[in-house]
């Protein structure tokens, strides 16, 4: 296995050891997740990086990568829909957006095309990661009992970035569709 992959495995392993600290639901645990989620995303940086720097880009890390990204993200959003911190409905529509690239993905494999991440899924990355850090933040101050008074302010800032988020996501999906229905012509 390459060093990409290898860096990419590590977000598979990561997405449920978020989950099970997550629901520890102690002070002790916010460096944890912190940790999980920073050592999460800068796996995920450093995975393109290697594929390309040393070559090892490959039609399965391309698809690969994705699959990690979005466990991870989906499992981090999954906690902070259970915990009631971002809306249910905004996590399914993620969850169908999600979905629907994987079966577009399936799709144009059947055309003989392993589809990378595009611009608009890497823009809406982004977007995941600035709704998963703002929800932490919120997680971190309640836990830690820090910050009070500003908490529901807090929430109300992850649930707006969130929203934000689903919105790239949309946007993202509306383009892999266009890249798809221009895939065979």
């Amino acid at each position: 296995m390459s060093l990409a992959n290898r860096l990419t495995l590590l977000r598979v392993v990561l997405a449920p050891l978020f989950f099970t600290v997550y629901f520890l639901n102690t002070a002790w645990t916010v460096p944890l997740l912190w940790v999980i989620f920073a050592v999460s995303e800068i796996t995920d940086m450093l995975d393109g990086m290697a594929a390309r720097r040393l070559s090892q880009t490959s039609d399965f890390g391309k698809l690969f990568d994705p699959f990690a990204d979005t466990l991870m993200q989906a499992t981090c959003f999954l906690c902070f829909a259970l915990d009631r911190i971002i809306p249910a409905a905004l996590f399914l529509v993620v969850l169908y957006r999600e979905f629907g690239i994987l079966f577009i993905r399936n799709l144009m494999l059947k055309k003989g095309v392993a589809m990378g991440a595009r611009m608009s899924g890497k823009i809406k990355t982004i977007a995941y990661i600035a709704a998963a850090t703002a929800a932490l933040l919120y997680v971190s101050l309640l836990r830690l009992g820090a910050a009070e008074p500003l908490q529901p302010i807090f929430r109300t800032v992850a649930i707006a970035v969130f929203g934000v988020s689903v919105l790239f996501s949309v946007a993202s999906f509306i383009d892999y569709i266009a890249v798809y229905r221009t895939a065979g012509k």
